[in-house]
């Protein structure tokens, strides 16, 4: 539990300013609504024994996973644009600047090695291939999004970091200067240059690495330029947060919602297929990517359900452009028509 990678718990005047929050109570963060971390009927150690133990079929791909290799530093950075890296970690160019979120390159999503590698295929792309990234956004410390060695990789090609309330601590104690670090609340805003301002918003998850439990704050981002508005949703069980971010914002071009690992157990905090269009149809979004897929095995369900079941509910309308692409496959976020096909239907 002492290891680096499980990082540190604020403590001082970090742990001052965060009792501050309106969402910090009784030592630690809550979520608008009461969230069980498991659902009614079921129990913490049996849970893991399925998880552990259960036979379920095709949670892994027997084949790779297919991914294109795109030259990041070459992409001109004029462009908006956005690369998925597979699961929820992903790069945007958006009116000059380039943002990386929640990226994991180590090939594992957990902090025993070995323990939860990626699927073959997924890790074409390493801290290496990353051009200077503008912006990192965190949206919060769980391993599947907030990754020590990849973290500690990229530490010469970041200028600014923003995160939730508390997990600058991993960071500076990870080694990063504390002047990169903007630490946020929900429905705070800065404007990263005269074309681009971020928000932050509230998500339905909850935090923390080794026993430390909801001691940092998780949050979702809204990117906003001239051309476009982006949400960013990190993880979130279902809500009505997505319909109150919907009201405060006339709607989003493209809404990047976790659609995977889910199971009804653990509903509250990670949607379901259904839950992922309804949330996306809350904020009024033109085009939904389903993220939080396809890259480690984090539930039971065959790797590929998320992907075939959303795509399946969707064609019962009201439909909605899902945006499926590739890993590294470049999405153009201005082209509206952009055709995606359905690779997952290949692989066994």
């Amino acid at each position: 539990m002492f290891r680096r990678q499980f990082g540190k718990a604020p403590s001082g005047k970090r742990l001052v300013s965060i009792t501050r929050s309106p969402h910090y109570k009784k030592g630690k963060f809550h979520n608008i609504h009461d969230t069980p971390t498991l659902a009614e009927g079921y129990s913490m150690s049996g849970v893991l024994y399925n998880f552990t133990f259960g036979k379920f079929p095709r949670t892994k791909p027997m084949d790779q996973i297919p991914a294109i290799r795109t030259n990041l530093k070459s992409l001109p950075v004029g462009e908006d644009l956005l690369v998925w890296f597979g699961h929820s970690s992903y790069y945007i160019q958006l009116s000059g600047q380039r943002f990386l979120i929640d990226p994991v390159f180590s090939g594992n999503a957990s902090p025993i090695p070995g323990s939860n590698k990626s699927f073959k295929g997924t890790d074409l792309y390493t801290a290496a291939d990353m051009p200077e990234i503008d912006y990192l956004l965190i949206t919060h410390d769980h391993y599947d999004h907030l990754d020590y060695a990849t973290i500690l990789q990229l530490k010469s090609r970041i200028r600014h970091i923003i995160c939730g309330l508390g997990v600058g601590e991993h960071l500076e104690y990870w080694g990063y200067d504390s002047q990169l670090v903007t630490e946020l609340d929900w429905n705070e805003q800065i404007d990263i240059n005269a074309d681009i301002r971020l928000y932050t918003a509230s998500s339905r998850h909850f935090s923390g690495r080794a026993f430390r439990r909801n001691n940092t704050l998780w949050l979702s981002f809204i990117l906003e330029s001239p051309h476009l508005r982006l949400y960013l949703g990190g993880d979130s069980g279902y809500d009505t947060h997505f319909a109150d971010i919907g009201n405060r914002f006339p709607g989003f071009d493209l809404a990047i919602l976790d659609n995977g690992q889910y199971n009804l157990a653990w509903q509250a905090i990670h949607m379901l297929p259904a839950e992922g269009l309804k949330a996306a149809q809350d904020l009024k979004a033109k085009r939904l990517f389903p993220v939080h897929s396809s890259k480690f095995k984090l539930s039971t369900h065959p790797w590929d359900e998320p992907l075939k079941v959303i795509t399946e509910l969707n064609k019962k309308g009201p439909r909605i452009p899902l945006v499926t692409p590739k890993i590294g496959e470049v999405v153009h976020l201005r082209n509206d028509t952009q055709p995606f096909s359905r690779w997952w239907e290949t692989i066994q």
